[in-house]
């Protein structure tokens, strides 16, 4: 069949309308399936010729061996003609011969910007259960992508293609997978595309769509009518099912009253001829809604990713979860809205929590016409405000999904137990789901929050919030990737603001991720760039850390000379402020960074001094470490008896304290050392008895 439609104008928006004031429902076909459960129609010999090109030998095949890269089909036409029902039709009916699944992607965003490929390539890695190296550049991306697909049988859907520079990056080195894409235009460039390009549908299959919508009865009673509508719709789906759609919703209106009412509807002269039909389509809906049903219609333009639910209707409207819940139901029932299948939920039954609220998709062909209406209906600053109640109540949400990550008994959880049972969740489980299911959505939310602007402390609030959520519910490492992202956002914002505590902040993270992405030189400069923000606020904190960080930095590029030059400043700072624990910890790194130049005198000199710190702070586990710190450099120097004597002392410091592990690690340098002094039988039992106290003690 096709794509779906979205809304119509209103008359006069309502400005006094109270929050919680239940939405008018329009009239919604009692049985009517929605549109992407209404069936398949037309587009059979379409189909016929896919499957054929699937099976036809290509340019790089004629020699009889395979071809180094995936087959591309391409479907193309405007939107609204149907092309990516087409399209899931086809991977419907190839998904059994591809085992390894179906990957989705849209290339383009629902206001019409390019997805962009490092951010597409990153989300198909994540959806093929790959590591994503965070802040990794898209050439990295995308063969990570093309290397984690080779070898597989799987299907890949790449949906809106804006053009050719976006899909090829994508295609895999992988002749046993298939490439689906849609666009509206060809793919020049990239050879031996197989191309299906749609018109209109045939009058059986129009009278088709209408007759499954509205019932055989009229149709069969005023054929000739059913096809002229059809010609009235251009043959497009999506207006056919819109145009259906208000049909069924009127028992006691003719095939006939929807032609007149089709033909009444004024369309401005820049309407292309191409896009007039479903114009009319759509506007025939959007004007019989009620007027606050079609405020809400127009408001999901503003869901971020394009994907709404019932909070986030009901916070952009102003009404309740449950009357929203319903109004976004009656959308989808009407052709407006596409339902997006989740296990778990079911598109139009309200659900009981917040984990289990069915999406919805504003198809693209309709959001064009959405956004016009929304801009010519509500002021900016209604817009505005919109936006900030929906990012608000994104922000309760995440709130109420982190608390589940806590244990139970937990403060975060008693805060979240108050709220509405809408706002909760009933388990780890489902918060963590819902987290899933919600990811691009919730990142979207923290871009248009950092893009407005003028949205106060609303955008630092919601990324500090989808941060921590990320971190209980994912960990650290899983959640790389978007730490990154929101890392690289709280930046854009804190430079635009001035605000150098929180650019410092965000550059620290960043710095950290680069760091661990192995990317070091990018990681110093941005601890560079941390130290300048940190300093020029005095905010010490900071500063110490872009200190340490440029140390490790240096530590980890073997420059040991520069590395204990910059942990030396942050002895410094530490020294000024009282902090001796921290100090204590200093004099060991410089000790180590200075063993690693061949400084020895100087690195022994630092390793007493954190052993004598640590004494007198009473940590005999610290004193131990700095004490076997210092055997081993003397050991590297070239003192190994001196070495020996000095590592016990350390072992009897780490009995007093009780540390097993750091004393099974001493017995085992003290092994090493006697095996060097040619004594391999105490070497043997040292190494036994250390080998012994690592196991009785893992980390």
């Amino acid at each position: 069949m096709a794509e779906p439609a979205a809304a119509a104008p209103e008359r006069q928006t309502p400005r006094s309308r109270r929050p919680d004031q239940d939405v008018a429902r329009p009239a919604v076909p009692a049985s009517a399936p929605a549109p992407s459960a209404g069936g398949f129609a037309g587009r059979r010999r379409e189909l016929t010729a896919l499957h054929a090109d699937i099976a036809r030998a290509g340019l790089d095949t004629l020699s009889g061996r395979k071809g180094a890269r995936s087959r591309v089909l391409l479907i193309a036409g405007r939107p609204g003609s149907g092309r990516t029902a087409l399209a899931e039709e086809l991977l419907r009916e190839l998904a059994g011969g591809y085992p390894d699944g179906v990957l989705r992607a849209t290339l383009t965003g629902p206001a019409g910007q390019v997805a962009g490929t490092a951010r597409t390539a990153r989300d198909l890695l994540t959806a093929l259960g790959e590591p994503v190296v965070p802040g990794a550049p898209e050439d990295q991306l995308t063969e990570r992508l093309r290397g984690a697909l080779a070898g597989r049988r799987a299907l890949l859907f790449l949906d809106d293609a804006p053009g050719a520079d976006e899909v090829e990056p994508l295609l895999p080195d992988a002749p046993d997978c298939l490439v689906v894409v849609v666009s509206r235009g060809p793919l020049t460039g990239i050879p031996d595309v197989r191309p299906c390009t749609l018109g209109g549908l045939d009058s059986a299959a129009c009278v088709e769509i209408l007759a499954r919508y509205a019932g055989p009865t009229r149709i069969t009673v005023d054929p000739r009518t059913a096809e002229s509508v059809g010609e009235e719709c251009g043959g497009q789906p999506a207006a056919l099912v819109l145009a259906g759609a208000w049909l069924a919703a009127r028992p006691k209106c003719s095939v006939a009253d929807l032609s007149q009412a089709l033909r009444a509807v004024p369309v401005p002269a820049d309407v292309p001829g191409g896009a007039r039909p479903l114009y009319r389509a759509f506007h025939l809906a959007h004007a019989a809604l009620p007027p606050s049903a079609a405020r809400i219609l127009r408001l999901t333009a503003l869901a971020p990713a394009g994907l709404v639910d019932a909070h986030t209707a009901s916070a952009l409207a102003g009404c309740s979860v449950a009357a929203a819940g319903t109004a976004l139901g009656d959308f989808a029932a009407l052709g407006l809205l596409r339902p997006v299948t989740e296990d778990g939920t079911v598109p139009g039954v309200p659900a009981p929590d917040a984990a289990g609220q069915p999406q919805y998709r504003l198809p693209g062909c309709l959001d064009p016409f959405v956004r016009a209406l929304l801009h010519a209906h509500e002021r900016p600053a209604e817009i505005q405000l919109a936006r900030a109640r929906m990012l608000e109540r994104t922000v309760r949400l995440l709130q109420s999904c982190r608390a589940m990550g806590e244990p139970a008994g937990a403060p975060a959880r008693q805060q979240v137990a108050g709220l509405p049972r809408a706002l909760r969740f009933g388990s780890e489980d489902a918060a963590a789901h819902w987290l899933r299911s919600r990811r691009g959505a919730l990142l979207d939310a923290a871009r248009i929050a950092v893009a407005d602007g003028e949205l106060d402390t609303l955008d630092r609030r919601l990324m500090a919030t989808l941060t921590r959520t990320l971190l209980v519910h994912q960990g650290a490492e899983a959640a790389a990737a978007d730490l990154y992202a929101l890392h690289g956002l709280v930046l854009q914002v804190a430079e635009r603001r001035g605000l150098a505590r929180e650019k410092a902040a965000a550059l620290l993270n960043l710095a950290d991720l680069d760091g661990q992405a192995g990317r070091t030189a990018q990681a110093a400069t941005r601890y560079r760039a941390a130290l300048e923000a940190a300093r020029s606020v005095k905010d010490p904190v900071a500063t110490g850390r872009a200190l340490e960080s440029l140390g490790d930095t240096y530590a980890e590029l073997g420059d040991g000379q520069r590395a204990a030059d910059w942990y030396g400043r942050a002895l410094e700072l530490r020294l000024a402020r009282g902090e001796a624990a921290d100090a204590a910890r200093l004099h060991g790194r410089i000790g180590e960074a200075l063993g690693r130049a061949g400084r020895w005198e100087e690195a022994l000199r630092q390793w007493r001094a954190a052993a004598r710190t640590y004494r007198r702070l009473g940590e005999p586990a610290g004193q131990a470490r700095a004490t076997g710190g210092l055997a081993l450099v003397q050991e590297r120097a070239g003192r190994p008896e001196e070495a020996l004597r000095t590592c016990r002392e350390a072992l009897e410091m780490a009995r007093r304290a009780g540390d097993g592990r750091l004393e099974g690690t001493l017995q085992l340098r003290i092994a090493d050392t006697l095996g060097r002094l040619g004594d391999p039988a105490a070497a043997r039992l040292h190494r036994s008895v250390g080998e012994q106290l690592l196991e009785d003690n893992p980390l």
